[in-house]
């Protein structure tokens, strides 16, 4: 299944560029780079060799969508998703799954 914007919040974050657009701390509003790594309750976002580590709950994400998974296949370039935090709070494998009962089906 491709990742879509109404999709994004259960698939695998891992390696999608992301940006955080809004955020209640003021010095996380635009950390951007590829996320490398994820939590329960964070995002790591890296870029070069520094690394920064997210609190969900307080952010709102921009994800870059590469074009073969943008919504609309006829479209040039990317796409750019925005998520707030709060619908990616879970330990990844949770948000992730697709059998059985999950909120995030």
């Amino acid at each position: 299944m491709p990742r879509t914007a109404a999709q994004l919040p259960r698939h695998e974050l891992i390696g999608l560029a992301v940006r955080v657009s809004d955020a209640t701390d003021p010095d996380l509003v635009g950390i951007e780079g590829t996320v490398l790594d994820e939590t329960t309750n964070t995002l790591v976002i890296g870029v070069g060799g520094r690394t920064w580590q997210v609190p969900k709950a307080v952010a709102t994400f921009e994800f870059e969508l590469p074009d073969s998974e943008a919504d609309d296949p006829d479209a040039s370039g990317s796409a750019v998703v925005t998520v707030e935090g709060k619908r990616l709070v879970a330990r990844p494998a949770r948000r992730t799954e697709r059998r059985g009962d999950s909120t995030w089906r």
